[in-house]
Order: C-alpha cells, then sequence, then structure tokens
C-alpha cells in the first residue's frame, strides 16, 4: 500500500510545470508560521520537516516530507491565506516552487484535476488528524507508541528474525518532538520497552522486537498504511 497519495501522470506534469527549482539546505525554513503562503512545493530532493512550535517553545513534528511530496498550504481560492506551520530543511536538497494562482486558473479549466487535487489535499488532512488523535486520546505514552509504529510504517524493513529495523536515525529530542512532550519522558518510556524486549536500539536506530505489542496498547484501529505513516 502506497505511503502517500497516488497522483496521475497529468497532475504529476501539471507540478512539474514549475516556476523554478529551488535549493534548500540543512537547519533553514523553507517557509515559517505567519508568513504568507502563495507558494506550494513539490519536493525534488531533500528531507523537509513539518511542525509547529508552541508558545511555550515545545516543538510537535507532524510529518517529514521527501521526494515527490506536496509541502505547503494546500487551502486553494482563498485570499490572505498564511502559513499555519513550520517546514525546516533537514536534509539539503531542492523543491519545485509552484504559484498557487498558476495552480488554481488550471484547477478551474480542467475539473478532474481538481477532484483529484482536492482528494489528494483531503489525504493529507485526514493523516494529521489521526495523529492529532492519537496525542488527545494516548497520552505521552500512546504518542510515542504511535510514532514507533508511523516508523515501522514509513522506514520500517522486516528482518529476517521478524524484527523491524527503522531505517532513519533519530534521537530521543526528535521522537518526543513526534510526541509533542519531553526528551525526559520519552527517555524514561524507552527504557520501560527496552527492559521488557518491546525494542532495542543500536547506533541510533530502533529495532522493533514486537510490534503488535504497541498496536495493542493504544488499541491501534489498523488504519490504512497512506494514514499511519510519518511522511
Amino acid at each position: 500500500m502506497p505511503l502517500r497519495p497516488k497522483m496521475s501522470d497529468e497532475l504529476k506534469n501539471l507540478l512539474n510545470s514549475v516556476d523554478h527549482i529551488k535549493p534548500i539546505k540543512k537547519d533553514t525554513f523553507l517557509f515559517s508560521e505567519g508568513e504568507s503562503a502563495d507558494e506550494l512545493y513539490l519536493v525534488k530532493s531533500g528531507r523537509i520537516q513539518i511542525g509547529k512550535v508552541s508558545p511555550e517553545g515545545r516543538e510537535l513534528t507532524l510529518r517529514i516530507c521527501h521526494k515527490d511530496d506536496i509541502v505547503g498550504e494546500l487551502s486553494l481560492y482563498s485570499e490572505n491565506v498564511k502559513y499555519i506551520l513550520n517546514a525546516k530543511v533537514i536534509q539539503d536538497g531542492e523543491v519545485a516552487v509552484i504559484k498557487k494562482s498558476e495552480l488554481e486558473n488550471e484547477m478551474i479549466n480542467n475539473s478532474s484535476l481538481a477532484i483529484e487535487f482536492m482528494k489528494i489535499m483531503n489525504e493529507y488532512y485526514r493523516r494529521d488528524q489521526t495523529k492529532f488523535r492519537d496525542l488527545v486520546l494516548h497520552g505521552k505514552k500512546g504518542a510515542l507508541y504511535s510514532t514507533l509504529i508511523r516508523l515501522s510504517n514509513s522506514y520500517g524493513k522486516k528482518q529476517n528474525n521478524g524484527d523491524i529495523f527503522i531505517d532513519i536515525a533519530l534521537n530521543n529530542q526528535q521522537l518526543a518532538n513526534f510526541g509533542g512532550t519531553t526528551r525526559e519522558s520519552v527517555n524514561r518510556m524507552l527504557n520501560d520497552l527496552k527492559r521488557n524486549n518491546i525494542l532495542s536500539i543500536k547506533n541510533g536506530h530502533i529495532i522493533i522486537h514486537n510490534l503488535q505489542y504497541l498496536r495493542n496498547e493504544i488499541n491501534c484501529e489498523n488504519c490504512p498504511v497512506v494514514l499511519c505513516s510519518i511522511h
């Protein structure tokens, strides 16, 4: 099952008819909360972290975007739209810059394309909604367990012994940001999981030994993978 909404060739061609290509550098921001949102971006290479910072300075990471992901405020046909999230570059690369006004004009003339784009927007919104649901309903533990399950869907590589190797290195602060919690809380919960042989960590990579335990603990609803992923 795909980890992102599938695009038709026609929509791909439209999104690749870009205004220009923009290089992105690690630890810079593609856009920040509150800025005018008059462009969309198609990731060509690199990685971009989408998230939000609370007034108290706590960071919440919603997803990590990769090649062929759409990044930006997806509201079309609205005036004076502002970004409500931040887009931080975590790996050098390039993005294609798409003017929203040009995209809107194309949608007016092609209803099937407009419907397809709306479906993709809906998938992105539903993905964020399931993430917020996990945070609200299951607390800190549920937020971490949900993040581990999503990581297994996005980056998991099943080993011969049944273990799942998470093929992305994340430190405890980065894991905490996915759940909007503290590094200290994540440290304690990870230590409990390691003691119970639910997972282990090697060279910064998580290896999950008992994924079903994590699912059972948060009453996992077995959502489609396209909704239960980090990107």
